[in-house]
């Protein structure tokens, strides 16, 4: 697949804050490249390679004084520009009409193209794009989002799938990822556009930066020729999505229960390995102190590395950490409502699972620093719960030694099982 690069060598670039609207892009190689140089981005900068490839295929020029000003905001309008000049990009099936009201001349083609080809959806406006203003990340992932579905529709079917997952950003734990942004956020995380920062969060209100869309250019193009169910991350997210748990893609020795090991006094109808079945469902528990349900089951094989690595690891698991005997991680989101009082080891009581354990939440430095919900937060005096409805994070360990349990069993009010066993 050939390069994503502007159409024509007219193309207009980035330049003093505005972007240039006619005129040749140099004259030669040669002259392109002599402005990969800059004085305020060194060989050791984070997107130097980026902006050197960005500016050489004529995205961007440098400025006046020899500097890029890397750090500095992207407009809506620039960014629009840009994308509407990306080659590979089909056009969108159904067409929708520019018709906003606040598009500078010299952006309007720009902007229409990009609408052309499905990066930005005027349905989602009121009429006005803002295009003076700088353009946000969490705008910036909804936008390369919709082009990717134009692409390749699975891309479009995994946007849908990942509704109802678990994102690994701080936004997402703490409650401060907009819904209309959660899916485009999600696709962004889990195909490698875009990362979180080092203090964990997506940053969907922060502004994009020069230096990040030129990073951002070389990423769209080999995410846009990667079909989605290659990346294990997206798969990850689209399992959370729709099922509840990430278990068949890091740990698919786990499989249901087969019939033949099971009872034939009972009705092996009941038995399931589908945890989309007992997902936010009312589970029988040994103890009745509280009714409990599972909103979520993340798995975290600590022994792999790079892109083996679940998209959770960070999240979790602290760098380095590792397990006995070959177990794995196990973190189970609860929903409990207490009947009465409960404490803390009361709590641990209601599942009888070294996998799926109410009564601790990591402690992890990673699992601080994402602002999961603990159970600490819940817990007064003497480790008794201080709130009837807590909704927290647990701590297991899936284990694979057949003598230390590996089997899990939980059941449904209705008596449907969810019973799985490494096999």
């Amino acid at each position: 697949m050939k390069k994503m690069i502007l159409t024509g060598v007219t193309a207009l670039a980035l330049l003093a804050g505005g972007v240039i609207g006619s005129g040749s892009f140099g004259s030669s190689v040669e002259a392109a490249q002599a402005t990969l140089k800059f004085r305020d981005v060194p060989s050791t900068h984070w997107a130097a390679a980026a902006i050197n490839a960005a500016v050489e295929q004529g995205f961007f020029q440098g400025y006046a004084d020899g500097t890029f000003k890397p750090s500095s905001p992207v407009t809506k309008a620039e960014m629009a520009s840009i994308l509407g000049r990306l080659t590979e990009q089909p056009n969108a099936a159904i067409q929708e009409t520019n018709n906003f009201t606040d598009v500078p001349e010299w952006a309007r083609s720009g902007v229409s193209a990009a609408i052309a080809k499905g990066f930005i959806s005027p349905a989602n406006y009121n009429g006005k794009l803002d295009a003076k203003a700088s353009l946000t990340r969490g705008e910036m992932a909804t936008w390369l989002a919709q082009g990717l579905t134009v692409v390749d529709s699975d891309y479009k079917q995994a946007l849908s799938d990942v509704t109802n997952t678990v994102i690994p950003a701080k936004e997402y734990f703490t409650g401060k990822l907009a819904s209309n942004q959660k899916n485009a956020v999600a696709a962004a995380l889990g195909t490698g556009l875009m990362s979180v920062a080092n203090d964990k969060n997506f940053g969907t209100d922060r502004t994009t930066t020069r230096a990040e869309v030129a990073v951002l250019i070389a990423r769209y193009a080999s995410v846009a020729k990667t079909k989605p169910a290659d990346f294990q991350g997206l798969n990850e997210l689209r399992a959370v999505g729709l099922t509840g748990t990430n278990l068949s893609i890091i740990a698919p020795k786990y499989k249901v229960l087969p019939e033949s090991r099971y009872p034939e006094s009972e009705d092996y109808s009941k038995v399931t390995g589908d945890f989309s079945k007992i997902r936010n469902q009312e589970l029988n528990t040994v103890t009745h102190y509280a009714d409990i349900k599972l909103k979520n089951w993340i798995i975290v094989n600590p022994y792999v590395k790079s892109d083996a690595r679940s998209i959770y690891y960070p999240v979790f698991v602290d760098e380095g950490s590792t397990l006995l005997r070959g177990a794995y991680y196990s973190f189970p989101e609860f929903e409990i409502s207490i009947k009465t009082s409960m404490n803390q080891l009361q709590g641990g009581s209601l599942i009888n699972s070294p996998a799926i354990n109410p009564a601790i939440s990591p402690s992890s430095k990673a699992f601080i620093d994402y602002g999961v919900s603990h159970i600490n937060s819940f817990l007064g005096a003497k480790g008794v719960f201080n709130v009837k409805n807590p909704t927290y994070w647990g701590l297991g360990y899936l284990h694979f030694d057949k003598t230390l349990n590996p089997r899990i069993l939980l059941e449904r009010s209705d008596g449907t099982h969810f019973e799985i066993i490494p096999q």
